[in-house]
Protein backbone atom coordinates (compact mmCIF):
# COMPACT_ATOMS: atom_id res chain seq x y z
CA UNK A 1 0.00 0.00 0.00
CA UNK A 2 0.90 3.49 -0.91
CA UNK A 3 1.97 5.87 1.66
CA UNK A 4 -0.49 8.53 0.60
CA UNK A 5 -2.77 5.44 1.49
CA UNK A 6 -2.45 6.41 5.57
CA UNK A 7 -3.88 9.36 4.74
CA UNK A 8 -7.16 8.06 3.82
CA UNK A 9 -10.03 9.54 6.30
CA UNK A 10 -13.05 8.34 4.36
CA UNK A 11 -14.09 6.57 1.22
CA UNK A 12 -16.94 7.01 -0.91
CA UNK A 13 -18.58 4.55 -2.67
CA UNK A 14 -20.15 4.91 -6.25
CA UNK A 15 -24.08 2.49 -5.26
CA UNK A 16 -25.15 1.45 -8.93
CA UNK A 17 -23.54 -1.57 -9.72
CA UNK A 18 -20.13 -1.36 -7.57
CA UNK A 19 -22.66 -1.89 -3.87
CA UNK A 20 -25.93 -2.92 -5.04
CA UNK A 21 -26.74 -5.18 -8.29
CA UNK A 22 -29.41 -3.26 -10.29
CA UNK A 23 -29.87 -5.52 -13.51
CA UNK A 24 -31.01 -9.26 -11.54
CA UNK A 25 -33.54 -6.84 -9.22
CA UNK A 26 -34.65 -5.11 -12.05
CA UNK A 27 -35.15 -7.88 -14.57
CA UNK A 28 -36.79 -9.97 -11.03
CA UNK A 29 -39.39 -6.82 -10.23
CA UNK A 30 -40.23 -5.99 -13.96
CA UNK A 31 -40.81 -9.76 -14.42
CA UNK A 32 -43.58 -10.38 -11.59
CA UNK A 33 -45.12 -7.78 -12.80
CA UNK A 34 -45.20 -8.67 -16.60
CA UNK A 35 -46.87 -12.34 -15.52
CA UNK A 36 -49.48 -10.91 -13.72
CA UNK A 37 -50.26 -8.90 -17.10
CA UNK A 38 -49.24 -11.87 -19.44
CA UNK A 39 -47.15 -9.75 -20.83
CA UNK A 40 -44.15 -11.31 -23.18
CA UNK A 41 -41.51 -9.39 -23.24
CA UNK A 42 -37.31 -9.87 -22.96
CA UNK A 43 -36.72 -7.77 -19.33
CA UNK A 44 -33.11 -8.54 -19.60
CA UNK A 45 -33.06 -6.08 -22.55
CA UNK A 46 -35.56 -4.31 -20.91
CA UNK A 47 -33.32 -3.55 -18.08
CA UNK A 48 -30.18 -2.78 -19.90
CA UNK A 49 -32.32 -0.61 -22.06
CA UNK A 50 -33.41 1.21 -19.63
CA UNK A 51 -29.99 1.78 -17.49
CA UNK A 52 -28.35 2.75 -21.08
CA UNK A 53 -31.16 5.37 -21.47
CA UNK A 54 -30.50 6.54 -17.90
CA UNK A 55 -27.18 7.31 -18.47
CA UNK A 56 -27.86 8.72 -21.60
CA UNK A 57 -30.68 11.52 -20.09
CA UNK A 58 -28.28 12.44 -17.41
CA UNK A 59 -25.30 13.49 -19.57
CA UNK A 60 -28.27 15.76 -21.20
CA UNK A 61 -29.25 17.70 -17.75
CA UNK A 62 -24.87 17.80 -17.25
CA UNK A 63 -24.54 19.32 -20.53
CA UNK A 64 -27.72 21.74 -19.90
CA UNK A 65 -30.04 20.34 -22.69
CA UNK A 66 -32.73 19.28 -19.81
CA UNK A 67 -33.67 21.25 -17.01
CA UNK A 68 -32.13 19.74 -13.62
CA UNK A 69 -34.18 16.46 -12.73
CA UNK A 70 -33.89 14.24 -9.71
CA UNK A 71 -32.61 10.56 -10.64
CA UNK A 72 -36.66 9.20 -10.18
CA UNK A 73 -37.72 11.80 -12.28
CA UNK A 74 -35.56 10.70 -15.02
CA UNK A 75 -36.38 6.85 -14.67
CA UNK A 76 -39.65 7.89 -14.92
CA UNK A 77 -39.37 10.02 -18.33
CA UNK A 78 -37.29 6.39 -19.71
CA UNK A 79 -39.79 4.59 -18.44
CA UNK A 80 -42.77 5.86 -20.28
CA UNK A 81 -40.55 6.29 -23.24
CA UNK A 82 -39.38 2.35 -23.21
CA UNK A 83 -42.99 1.45 -22.80
CA UNK A 84 -44.12 3.05 -25.61
CA UNK A 85 -40.81 1.75 -27.59
CA UNK A 86 -42.12 -1.56 -26.66
CA UNK A 87 -45.38 -1.21 -27.36
CA UNK A 88 -46.35 -2.58 -23.80
CA UNK A 89 -49.73 -1.22 -22.89
CA UNK A 90 -52.36 -1.60 -20.19
CA UNK A 91 -50.42 -0.65 -17.05
CA UNK A 92 -52.06 1.14 -14.64
CA UNK A 93 -50.23 4.30 -12.77
CA UNK A 94 -49.83 2.60 -10.24
CA UNK A 95 -48.35 -0.23 -11.82
CA UNK A 96 -45.89 2.02 -13.52
CA UNK A 97 -44.72 3.56 -10.39
CA UNK A 98 -44.00 0.60 -8.91
CA UNK A 99 -41.70 -0.40 -11.49
CA UNK A 100 -40.06 3.04 -11.28
CA UNK A 101 -39.59 2.46 -7.77
CA UNK A 102 -37.53 -1.06 -7.99
CA UNK A 103 -34.43 1.28 -8.39
CA UNK A 104 -35.17 2.26 -4.36
CA UNK A 105 -35.31 -1.89 -3.55
CA UNK A 106 -32.51 -3.04 -5.25
CA UNK A 107 -30.13 -6.36 -3.95
CA UNK A 108 -26.77 -5.82 -2.47
CA UNK A 109 -23.85 -7.61 -3.83
CA UNK A 110 -23.09 -9.92 -1.38
CA UNK A 111 -20.16 -9.22 0.14
CA UNK A 112 -21.84 -5.41 0.55
CA UNK A 113 -23.52 -5.71 3.73
CA UNK A 114 -20.63 -7.20 5.95
CA UNK A 115 -17.66 -5.45 3.53
CA UNK A 116 -19.10 -2.13 4.62
CA UNK A 117 -19.61 -2.66 8.20
CA UNK A 118 -15.80 -4.09 8.05
CA UNK A 119 -14.55 -0.69 6.41
CA UNK A 120 -16.47 1.47 8.46
CA UNK A 121 -14.66 0.15 11.83
CA UNK A 122 -11.58 1.85 10.25
CA UNK A 123 -12.82 4.61 7.68
CA UNK A 124 -16.02 7.13 7.17
CA UNK A 125 -17.77 5.28 4.82
CA UNK A 126 -20.65 7.10 2.66
CA UNK A 127 -22.50 6.62 -0.48
CA UNK A 128 -21.55 8.93 -3.14
CA UNK A 129 -24.06 8.53 -6.02
CA UNK A 130 -26.47 9.86 -8.56
CA UNK A 131 -29.34 8.61 -6.90
CA UNK A 132 -31.83 10.81 -4.98
CA UNK A 133 -31.74 10.90 -0.95
CA UNK A 134 -35.14 9.59 -0.81
CA UNK A 135 -34.19 6.74 -3.69
CA UNK A 136 -30.48 6.23 -1.65
CA UNK A 137 -32.45 6.28 1.46
CA UNK A 138 -35.08 3.87 0.66
CA UNK A 139 -32.43 1.67 -1.28
CA UNK A 140 -30.34 1.38 1.70
CA UNK A 141 -32.53 0.64 4.00
CA UNK A 142 -34.32 -2.30 2.45
CA UNK A 143 -30.50 -3.72 1.49
CA UNK A 144 -28.88 -3.72 4.95
CA UNK A 145 -26.67 -0.78 4.04
CA UNK A 146 -24.80 0.87 6.88
CA UNK A 147 -23.06 4.25 5.78
CA UNK A 148 -21.67 6.79 8.08
CA UNK A 149 -23.73 9.44 5.83
CA UNK A 150 -25.31 9.60 2.24
CA UNK A 151 -24.07 12.23 -0.19
CA UNK A 152 -26.00 12.32 -3.00
CA UNK A 153 -25.56 14.16 -6.31
CA UNK A 154 -28.97 16.08 -5.53
CA UNK A 155 -27.32 17.90 -2.79
CA UNK A 156 -25.08 19.55 -5.51
CA UNK A 157 -27.60 19.77 -8.43
CA UNK A 158 -25.10 17.75 -10.63
CA UNK A 159 -24.59 14.31 -11.99
CA UNK A 160 -21.62 12.44 -11.82
CA UNK A 161 -19.32 13.09 -13.49
CA UNK A 162 -19.00 16.71 -13.14
CA UNK A 163 -16.40 17.65 -10.74
CA UNK A 164 -18.95 19.59 -8.44
CA UNK A 165 -19.93 16.50 -7.03
CA UNK A 166 -16.86 15.00 -6.27
CA UNK A 167 -15.95 18.40 -4.31
CA UNK A 168 -19.24 18.92 -2.68
CA UNK A 169 -18.83 15.42 -0.58
CA UNK A 170 -15.16 16.35 0.08
CA UNK A 171 -16.63 19.69 1.54
CA UNK A 172 -19.10 18.17 3.60
CA UNK A 173 -17.01 16.01 5.04
CA UNK A 174 -14.33 18.72 5.87
CA UNK A 175 -11.57 16.95 4.45
CA UNK A 176 -8.89 17.69 1.59
CA UNK A 177 -9.55 15.34 -1.43
CA UNK A 178 -6.74 12.87 -1.01
CA UNK A 179 -8.00 12.26 2.35
CA UNK A 180 -10.74 10.59 0.51
CA UNK A 181 -10.70 7.48 -1.65
CA UNK A 182 -13.59 7.30 -4.15
CA UNK A 183 -14.73 3.58 -4.34
CA UNK A 184 -16.39 2.54 -8.05
CA UNK A 185 -16.59 -0.31 -10.48
CA UNK A 186 -16.99 2.02 -13.30
CA UNK A 187 -13.43 3.72 -14.75
CA UNK A 188 -14.99 6.49 -15.60
CA UNK A 189 -16.02 7.79 -11.86
CA UNK A 190 -12.59 7.32 -10.60
CA UNK A 191 -11.13 9.07 -13.05
CA UNK A 192 -13.29 11.88 -12.72
CA UNK A 193 -12.52 12.17 -8.65
CA UNK A 194 -9.04 11.21 -9.12
CA UNK A 195 -8.96 14.36 -11.40
CA UNK A 196 -9.42 16.55 -8.58
CA UNK A 197 -7.36 14.71 -6.11
CA UNK A 198 -9.15 11.86 -4.85
CA UNK A 199 -7.89 8.64 -4.39
CA UNK A 200 -8.91 5.28 -6.20
CA UNK A 201 -10.01 2.01 -5.49
CA UNK A 202 -11.20 -0.36 -8.62
CA UNK A 203 -14.09 -2.65 -7.42
CA UNK A 204 -14.49 -5.14 -9.78
CA UNK A 205 -18.20 -6.13 -10.52
CA UNK A 206 -17.55 -8.85 -13.88
CA UNK A 207 -21.50 -9.66 -13.42
CA UNK A 208 -22.71 -6.52 -13.30
CA UNK A 209 -23.97 -6.41 -16.65
CA UNK A 210 -25.36 -10.24 -16.86
CA UNK A 211 -23.70 -13.08 -17.60
CA UNK A 212 -23.11 -12.12 -21.15
CA UNK A 213 -21.57 -8.54 -20.19
CA UNK A 214 -18.41 -7.54 -20.95
CA UNK A 215 -17.53 -4.97 -18.37
CA UNK A 216 -14.37 -3.80 -18.41
CA UNK A 217 -12.00 -5.17 -15.69
CA UNK A 218 -8.70 -4.67 -17.26
CA UNK A 219 -6.73 -2.88 -14.07
CA UNK A 220 -5.43 0.33 -14.70
CA UNK A 221 -2.44 1.38 -13.11
CA UNK A 222 -3.13 4.44 -12.18
CA UNK A 223 -5.61 3.54 -9.91
CA UNK A 224 -4.36 3.34 -6.29
CA UNK A 225 -6.38 -0.35 -5.46
CA UNK A 226 -7.84 -2.81 -7.79
CA UNK A 227 -10.16 -5.13 -5.56
CA UNK A 228 -11.90 -8.40 -6.43
CA UNK A 229 -14.44 -7.21 -3.36
CA UNK A 230 -15.40 -4.93 -0.46
CA UNK A 231 -13.32 -7.28 1.96
CA UNK A 232 -10.32 -7.36 -0.59
CA UNK A 233 -10.78 -3.65 -0.64
CA UNK A 234 -10.72 -3.90 3.33
CA UNK A 235 -7.16 -6.17 3.39
CA UNK A 236 -5.71 -4.17 1.22
CA UNK A 237 -6.38 -0.58 3.36
CA UNK A 238 -5.40 -2.84 6.39
CA UNK A 239 -9.11 -2.36 7.91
Amino acid sequence: MKKADTLIKALTFDVFGTVVDWRTTVIEEASRIGRTKCLNVDWSGFADAWRAGYRQAMDRVRRGELPWMNLDAIHGMLLDRLLAELDIAGMTEAEKERINRVWHRLKAWPDSVSGLARLRKRFIVAALSNGNMALLTNLSKNAGLSWDCILSAELARHYKTDNEVYRMAADLLELQPEQVMMVAAHKEDLRAAQAIGFKTAFVLRPLEYGPEGRPDLEPDPAFDIVASDFHDLAEKLGA
